[in-house]
């Protein structure tokens, strides 16, 4: 996974009116608390403007050179409000900052109310988020309206901010594989290369034709798939599966990993039945599964429009995400259900390690011996947030929530890698996802974090989505 700390570039704001004395205090403590937090920070010299805050246009010009002059190396902008703060000032300093906006208000002490002291960043707040409206400018904020760096809370709002920045900076451009055509049987799948396009997100598509031919020209004396080979032994457990079956894993792996760097590509789709079961001998779950713990997005059965919030909720977790069916009710609990797949889910969710097995719905429809790479196990109690995606008329639309993998068990026999969701009103989701044409599958990861990629989805990439 990517665990470059996030850098954000400190925004000081000041109006004359109000105590000029609380700015050289808010810009010591606001760097400190960020650093202590894991965070980069960027500030303009303090010498440039008065007092190293921003009041008026001709602060805001320089501001905005300090931004240009630093292009690449901030993430976010942190607008810093310790008093009410000047809103001309701040447009001009960031309408062109390109990244994500927190809006950050100081809040007044009871005790210290007088003119000498008192803030009033709680009325300015809305002087800068007003103008930002009218300029269109899109930014962020969280509640509490007025929050000290130091609070408990201002911690939940840098790291919610952080997942924002990830989330939009990484999404604005990217590219998804799509590695096959898309599985015959499941037109649930399709999606339109155009829609995703106008969001930024490059399709690049490869027959899997491409994939078999490269497998041929991969030797087992190659340094790559000596790599991968050790890589995969001791990814999850391989007792029983047959040498040539890992061989062939093997190389699928290393073919795989060539494609992805060759394309550029963030995340990936695979065609992953029935071809490869019937010409290669193996089913891949194995393999993406190993992708998806190294923070490659890959979803199974060429099911694009679920590797893209596959992607945005591993770079907002920064934990591994998976592709799951919504798939059964566990007994009479409206509230929980069973999220399954054959075995593409990552070893970061799984309670322990998997188990290879040969695929039993292939063994059953092709014959034994055709579908080694099946990763069984089961997923680990944890909160998680789950979300699909799909394009309808030229929109890309999402539909996202939080829930938990509870440690209920699941009957002996279950194959592949699974858990028991619990999701509060289960039941209106599961209407929803039906009547409103979404696919079976969900994509998940560890943690609560849809408020960051709900604030990412609406407010910087433009995406239709639906809180559930």
């Amino acid at each position: 996974m990517n665990t470059k700390p996030v850098t954000f570039a400190l925004y000081f704001g000041n109006r004359g009116f109000f105590p000029e004395k609380l700015i050289s205090t808010a810009r010591a403590e606001l760097s400190s608390v960020l650093e202590k937090l894991g965070y980069e920070t960027l500030m303009m010299d303090e010498s440039l403007t008065k007092y190293g805050a921003i009041e008026g246009i001709d602060d805001g010009i320089k501001y905005a050179q300090f931004l240009k002059e630093n292009r690449g190396k901030y993430d976010g902008v942190i607008l810093c409000l310790p008093n009410f703060g000047d809103e001309t000032g701040a447009i001009a300093a960031l309408e062109d900052c390109g990244v994500p906006i927190l809006v950050q208000a100081y809040p007044d002490e009871l005790d210290k109310m007088g003119f000498a002291d008192r803030r009033d960043a709680f009325c300015g707040k809305f002087s800068v988020m007003d103008v930002f409206c009218q300029y269109g400018l899109p930014f962020t904020t969280f509640q509490p309206h007025t929050v000290a760096p130091t609070s408990e809370a201002f911690e939940t709002h840098a790291h919610q901010f952080a997942a924002v920045c990830r989330v939009a900076n990484n999404m604005k451009r990217f590219t998804v594989g799509a590695i096959g055509a898309r599985t015959t049987a499941f037109k649930t799948v399709r999606f339109d290369e155009l829609t995703l396009q106008r969001y930024g997100i490059t399709t690049e598509t490869l027959d899997l034709s491409e994939v078999f031919l490269r497998i041929r020209d991969v030797k087992t004396s190659d340094d790559a798939f000596a790599a991968k080979a050790d890589v995969l032994k001791n990814y999850t457990n391989w007792t029983g599966v047959p040498a040539e079956k890992v061989e062939m894993l093997t190389k699928l792996g290393v073919v795989l990993d060539d494609i992805i760097v060759e394309y550029k590509m963030d995340a990936m789709a695979l065609r992953c039945w029935i071809e490869m079961e019937k010409e290669l001998g193996i089913s891949p779950c194995v393999i993406l599964s190993e992708l998806n713990n190294r923070g490659i997005a890959s979803a199974c059965e060429l099911d694009v429009c679920n590797a893209v919030p596959m992607h945005a909720l591993g770079l907002a977790s920064q934990r591994p995400a998976t592709c799951l069916d919504w798939n059964n009710n566990y007994g009479d609990d409206p509230d929980k259900c069973i999220l399954f797949h054959c075995g593409p889910v990552p070893q970061g969710l799984m309670a322990a390690k998997g188990q290879v097995i040969e695929h039993p719905m292939f063994a059953k429809a092709f014959g034994a011996g055709c579908g080694w790479g099946c990763n069984v196990g089961r997923i680990a109690p944890t909160a998680m947030t789950f979300a699909s995606s799909k394009t309808v008329d030229g929109k890309l639309c999402c539909y996202l929530g939080e829930g938990e993998f509870t440690p209920d068990e699941i009957a002996e026999g279950y194959f592949g890698c699974a858990g028991v969701a619990r999701i509060e009103n289960l039941q209106d989701v599961l209407e929803y996802v039906g009547h409103e044409g979404y696919r079976h599958h969900v994509s998940v990861t560890a943690g609560h974090v849809a408020p960051a990629v709900r604030e990412a989805f609406t407010k910087y990439l433009g995406y239709d989505l639906k809180n559930l």
